[in-house]
């Protein structure tokens, strides 16, 4: 069982900026996909950004293009979603995900594509 743990969610006012991170233990399975999702009240999780660690090939929803940016350490096995110029619209619980799949154009949206998720963490844009 991979345990994904998300930090860096919080409070902050429109045009600002976050960043979370996701520890993803790394002695567990070799994982070949990364993602961030997220998910507001009364919505359907959506997919953010994902990552294919073969390539470091990187995909974005396009209403995130050009200001959320997604990257890993893998010294320290973690994942992060830099976002700049927040929006009260990004407003959400956002999760990290991993599998041990491939992830290509479509199906990195899919939550049904990944096998390992974190609690989550709340990021509120006001």
């Amino acid at each position: 069982h991979v345990q994904l743990v998300e930090s860096g969610g919080g409070s902050v006012q429109a045009g600002g900026s976050l960043r979370l991170s996701c520890a993803i233990p790394g002695y567990y399975v070799s994982i070949d996909c990364m993602a961030w999702f997220r998910q507001a009240p009364g919505k359907e999780r959506e997919g953010v950004a994902a990552i294919y660690t073969g390539s470091d090939i990187t995909y974005y929803a396009d209403s995130v293009k050009g200001r959320f940016t997604i990257s890993r350490d893998n010294a320290k096995n973690t994942l992060y979603l830099q976002m700049n110029s927040l929006k009260p619209e990004d407003t959400a619980m956002y999760y990290c995900a991993a599998t041990t799949r491939w992830c290509g154009e479509s199906s990195w949206k899919r939550v049904s594509h990944f096998d390992y998720w974190g609690q989550g963490t709340q990021v509120t844009v006001s």
